[in-house]
């Protein structure tokens, strides 16, 4: 298992993409560290964006007030029909 060698020869430290991504994510450098937070909150940001645009946000008071007037207008509807 310790004899294992990459395609490159190298360890695995080679200047192709897979060794530069490797670099990357193992380093701990703090570009590093900034790119990858900047890049996942990107992922995330961009389709919550296109999700809420456009929408009002309506608080718990607007969600009551609406199903209390949903649900006089049925039990208005109701009573009137049954007479």
């Amino acid at each position: 298992m310790g004899s294992e060698t990459t395609k490159s020869g190298n360890g695995g430290k080679g200047g192709g993409f897979r060794g530069r991504m490797e670099h990357f994510l193992y380093s701990g450098d703090k570009k590093h560290v900034w790119a990858g937070i900047a890049i996942i909150s990107a992922i995330f940001a961009v389709p919550w964006y296109l999700m809420n645009r456009g929408t009002k946000h309506q608080s718990h008071q607007d969600y009551l007030e609406r199903a209390d007037k949903a649900r006089s207008e049925r039990l208005s509807s109701v009573s009137s029909s049954a007479k």
